[in-house]
């Protein structure tokens, strides 16, 4: 059984064992205790000793990136905060040498790469009332990150994950196929087929050029924004690959694209990118399709993570929404 297959609580019983055990693989203070305080593709822990030493463990899921695509990651985030483009949470190099470690306790059947992080003070913006502000710096941040992409000499044998149709929809789809998730009745499935090929359609008629699809953060939401006084600081590159520049957007408004607020919000976000870097009426037009996009990998999401809390929260009406908001796109663009 592979620790996706694992019950919840069982597979949170053996990683909290591999995250104290693994501490020792970094140079952290004596009496320094891990302690959960996310699970998603990676289990998050908050590592705190009692001389006020305080990091950041991410285990990441089995079988998911290579030792060679963390590299990468942590490249880009270094690049990044080197060329003042954004600040990026810095890392610890373990006692090896190797930032990137590699752990197994008895329970998993499959060792974990992991990573120790900086501690990044600041907290998440608010959410709750008007995100317009939020909004156009997340814009900024893409479009920055995007030009500097366009001029960053990547590290040779350059391997992230790649969303696309392909990843999103495919046989071997990185999160599985909408189809299997919950609530996807015979009548939500139909209006779903026809959206996924609209879909298709278009991002065939949108393209690949290098200055649409490039490396891309892909999962730039608020959450992944810390602010304080000395600035914004964008974290969680665990997702970031080749992609389309708009799904930055699609990403921003993941879970909420049915919100009343999402047409003030898009319009903010395009307006910070465009204080940065052109986007033509063209590109502006074709959103939407990332929109759905985005929204059908999260509803596959859903299905192959349902072990998980977040996704056993967001499952009721997930899909029958995805279906709703798919027949307005559709309506929308003629389809």
């Amino acid at each position: 059984m592979s620790g996706s297959d694992m019950p919840l609580e069982e597979l949170l019983r053996h990683l909290d064992r591999l995250a104290q055990q693994s501490l020792s693989l970094w140079d952290v203070p004596d009496g320094a205790k891990a302690r959960l305080i996310n699970v998603s593709e990676n289990a998050t822990y908050l590592v705190e000793a009692p001389d006020g030493y305080r990091s950041v463990l991410r285990i990441h899921r089995e079988n998911y990136h290579s030792h060679r695509a963390i590299e990468c990651e942590l490249a880009w985030l270094e690049a990044l905060d080197r060329d003042g483009v954004v600040t990026t949470p810095g890392y610890y190099t373990g006692r090896n040498g190797d930032p990137i470690q590699r752990g197994k306790v008895d329970g998993l059947p499959d060792a974990r790469y992991m990573v120790l992080f900086h501690f990044v003070e600041g907290s998440e913006p608010d959410e709750s009332g008007d995100m317009t502000e939020g909004f156009e710096e997340l814009g900024t941040i893409a479009a920055r990150c995007h030009d500097h992409v366009l001029g960053w000499d990547k590290p040779k044998d350059f391997e992230r994950l790649t969303w696309d149709a392909d990843a999103m929809f495919g046989p071997e789809a990185t999160w599985g196929d909408w189809r299997d998730a919950p609530e996807v009745t015979p009548e939500v499935a139909q209006v779903l087929e026809k959206v996924e090929q609209t879909i298709r359609d278009r991002l065939d008629a949108f393209g690949k050029a290098p200055d649409r699809f490039n490396l891309i953060h892909a999962d730039m939401r608020l959450a992944n924004l810390l602010v304080d006084a000395n600035g914004t600081r964008l974290i969680d590159f665990d997702d970031c690959g080749w992609g389309w520049f708009l799904y930055d957007f699609a990403a921003a408004i993941s879970f909420i694209e049915d919100d009343p607020r999402i047409p003030a919000m898009r319009e903010a976000w395009v307006r910070g990118y465009r204080s940065v870097r052109e986007m033509s009426d063209e590109e502006e037009a074709e959103i939407d399709t990332f929109v759905m996009l985005r929204r059908m990998a999260l509803l596959a999401w859903i299905g192959s993570h349902i072990e998980a809390p977040e996704p056993q929260e967001l499952a009721p009406g997930f899909a029958a929404v995805t279906a709703r908001l798919g027949q307005a796109f559709m309506d929308r663009i003629g389809a």
